[in-house]
């Protein structure tokens, strides 16, 4: 019964329309259809796959319902980073620092890999991997 491959992760969010603005403007996801919850959120898509959730943080009694009531409360754990996979550097690089993103900038030894590290408005660190031949800007 091996995994294949991960569905979504969920956001819990400070700031519900700050979030998705990050994820839509920023990491050009697209907002999506969402089942009709009792509670507020939306389902951004990469594609046809839906793969983040974000949700509303605090007491809401259908979220607290759908989730639990730990994970509605305080959450579920720690945490460090989402990673993507991606192309367009230089064009993420420019779109960054039109919007007064910082990113921190690294280079996997001996791979070359390419990596931005970015926070959305939640704290969440999102990890960019873009191919060792991309340049930067």
């Amino acid at each position: 019964m091996p995994l294949h491959h991960i569905e979504h992760y969920l956001v819990l969010a400070k700031d519900l329309d700050a979030t998705r603005k990050f994820y839509v403007d920023v990491l050009g996801m697209i907002d999506g259809e969402r089942p009709p919850f009792d509670f507020a959120g939306h389902w951004l898509y990469l594609g046809d796959q839906a793969c983040v959730h974000v949700a509303q943080a605090g007491k809401n009694p259908g979220q607290r319902r759908y989730l639990g009531e730990s994970a509605a409360a305080s959450g579920t754990g720690s945490i460090d980073h989402i990673a993507f996979r991606a192309t367009g550097l230089a064009e993420m690089i420019n779109r960054l620092d039109s919007l007064g993103i910082e990113a921190r900038r690294r280079t996997v030894p001996d791979q070359g890999l390419k990596q931005l590290f970015i926070r959305d408005p939640n704290g969440v660190t999102i990890e960019l991997n873009y191919p060792a031949s991309e340049a930067e800007a």
